[in-house]
């Protein structure tokens, strides 16, 4: 086994008491990530909104962090990460904010401490940019969209 990967955060002053980003399970992929939110942020159908976590974070190089929905709040209340997934680049250290929009039919509620997403770390491949004249030929070519039909 190798050793896990260190993502260090760092807590703004006064969000001691907003639990850090945690693995729920064992087998869990994302850390669930609370809000940080002074007051109660309602979340108007329609509406979409930046919910402070408290946290400035360490991603490591050559890794990203992923912001994903909760599923249960996206199946229950209509929940969504507007520019899902949301990505903190390993050179950002300012407050990791999550964009929750509410697409639902019902105003919803965020409390300080609930948990409102979820983080993956992945590794980020880079790649060089090289213009072609001609791209290789494949099957589908300029096919998109639907082309290959409903089901």
């Amino acid at each position: 086994m190798t050793d896990p990967l260190v993502l260090g955060v760092k807590r703004k002053a006064c969000c001691e008491d907003v639990p850090l980003p945690a693995y729920k399970t064992a087998g869990a992929s994302g850390l669930d990530i609370c809000a940080a939110c002074d007051a109660d942020v309602e979340v108007a159908p329609g509406a979409i909104v930046l919910v402070p976590t408290g946290l400035t974070m360490a991603v490591p190089p050559g890794y990203e962090a992923q912001i994903r929905a909760r599923s249960g709040l996206a199946l229950r209340h209509g929940l969504v990460i507007v520019n899902a997934p949301g990505t903190i680049d390993s050179d950002y250290r300012g407050e990791v904010g999550i964009i929750i929009g509410n697409i639902g039919r019902d105003p919803f509620t965020i409390a300080r401490g609930d948990r409102i997403a979820q983080m993956v770390i992945q590794p980020v491949t880079r790649v060089e940019v090289v213009v072609r004249g001609e791209l290789d030929a494949t099957a589908r070519g300029a096919g998109g969209f639907g082309h290959t039909g409903l089901q």
